[in-house]
């Protein structure tokens, strides 16, 4: 049953996307690229953050928080970092990293974590 709500939500992704990067490729690069820190779910509990970590991730899966970013905050941060828009300097710039289908698609995903809608 878990598996069936899964792929509902990564259908719903696909069709979100205004320039279409595929679901599976989305998670892929999340795993790779957010993951470490902000948790497979989305809830700021990644591998990388330990008890020395020094800042506490966000968590994707917060529907309250998400829900006041708008995508193009999502976007800036993804594409300039954390200092950029005055957050942790430990949230790396990726705009020369990532493509901006992948960023539109980590966009929708985040969405879907958070199951929340922006302003």
């Amino acid at each position: 049953m878990k598996k069936i709500t899964k792929l509902a939500a990564i259908a719903a992704l696909s069709s979100q996307l205004a320039a279409p990067v595929w679901a599976s490729e989305t998670e892929v690069v999340y795993k790779f690229y957010c993951a470490q820190c902000h948790g497979l779910t989305g809830d700021g509990d990644g591998p990388n953050v330990t008890e020395d970590f020094p800042v506490t991730p966000r968590k994707f899966a917060d529907a309250t928080e998400m829900a006041k970013l708008t995508d193009a905050d999502i976007r800036n941060v993804i594409m300039d970092g954390g200092p950029a828009v005055s957050k942790s300097p430990m949230m790396p710039p990726w705009g020369k990293t990532l493509t901006e289908d992948e960023v539109t698609g980590l966009i929708g995903y985040l969405r879907v974590l958070c199951a929340c809608e922006g302003p």
